[in-house]
């Protein structure tokens, strides 16, 4: 099995690339509505204070970074990074029902095909109706959590709530948060947080939370980079309840005649690729660094964090650029430099960023 790249993509990094699995456009925002003035504090401290246990709902997520174009059929899109990538492009819609952190369960939509993750407590299955295979798993013990949208229940799916909280953690003295116009979004009023970095030494341009003006669960995310018109990824409800789903739906058994594996106990990075194989057991801790705060921050990883087998993959090639002492994938959002040397640099900021936090290292 082709490891997929999120085996050694940095973990601070992460919530970025998965979050890209989002809109390309803006989320659909239905028409200004008149809400209670709030400032940004008042939003913010509303996030903070939500207390949202479950929820059923459909997403709908594209993205637009600038990646190259990859494969869209056969063996060569369904394996190794391609299998990543596929979740990081185009458009995908994603049913969600969330009750507690131990009871999740997220369906992606492929034409005539569906991949389901569904975890119950301990149990965890990965699911592919395109080939009829299954994978089960016990899921990893994790410290007891008090709202299940407050954070991702299986890293690799993600919410608007843990998007929007990646992106809050980098308000600071260097940001501007403002409240732009009430609006609707699945149906609900929603007040509008716009974060937009002061400095411009990263790509991010700005990003806007649709809050729940009832709850303060983060509804949408828009996220827009420097010089592009579009956005580059946004992640919203088209619907959502927000009352426990049927405890049916976080029962899983496999369809007849479904292929079963029995897997080691896993770190999940995503949903299987659409060979149907399950992610990898995540590969052992490294220690990245930091350069700089918040949005201009770069993570470095020392070398032998890419494995060989990805370094000299031909999808690598595809991807990436030749720069003077390695290779550099380069999005709208995010930039990732990998020296001949075995070092990794990442960051939502410009190449000559990373290079520079290189030279000096």
């Amino acid at each position: 099995m082709t490891r997929p790249w999120f085996r050694w993509l940095p973990a601070a990094l992460v919530p970025a690339a998965l979050a890209a699995a989002a809109l390309a456009g803006s989320y659909q925002a239905g028409a200004a509505t008149s809400l209670p003035h709030k400032t940004a504090e008042e939003v913010i401290a509303m996030i903070g204070r939500a207390d949202v246990h479950a929820l059923s709902g459909t997403l709908q997520q594209s993205s637009d970074l600038g990646l190259p174009q990859l494969p869209s059929a056969g063996p060569k899109a369904t394996q190794g990074p391609a299998s990543v990538m596929e979740l990081l492009s185009g458009s995908h819609t994603v049913r969600v029902y969330l009750d507690g952190p131990a009871k999740a369960r997220f369906q992606v939509m492929d034409m005539l095909a569906e991949r389901d993750l569904v975890r119950n407590g301990s149990d965890l299955w990965l699911y592919n109706s395109a080939d009829n295979t299954a994978a089960h798993m016990t899921a990893p013990a994790e410290p007891a959590r008090t709202a299940a949208p407050h954070a991702t229940p299986a890293p690799g799916l993600t919410t608007p709530d843990a998007v929007a909280r990646h992106f809050l953690a980098a308000v600071g003295p260097t940001t501007d948060v403002t409240v732009g116009d009430g609006t609707t979004v699945a149906g609900r009023t929603a007040y509008q947080l716009v974060i937009k970095p002061r400095t411009t030494g990263t790509l991010v341009d700005s990003v806007t939370v649709a809050v729940d003006s009832a709850t303060g669960l983060p509804l949408g995310v828009d996220v827009r980079a420097r010089d592009h018109a579009a956005a580059a990824f946004s992640i919203a409800f088209s619907d959502v309840t927000l009352s426990a789903p049927d405890a049916a739906l976080f029962n899983f058994t496999p369809p007849r005649g479904a292929a079963v594996e029995e897997k080691a106990t896993p770190q999940l990075h995503g949903l299987p690729g659409k060979s149907g194989q399950p992610p990898p057991v995540k590969a052992p801790a490294v220690r990245p660094t930091v350069t700089g705060t918040g949005w201009d921050a770069v993570v470095a990883l020392p070398p032998g964090t890419v494995p060989a087998d990805v370094r000299s993959a031909p999808m690598l090639a595809q991807l990436t650029q030749p720069v003077a002492g390695g290779r550099a994938l380069t999005t709208s959002l995010v930039t990732v430099l990998m020296l001949d040397d075995g070092r990794v640099f990442a960051g939502m900021v410009p190449l000559e960023r990373l290079q520079a936090v290189a030279a000096a290292r």
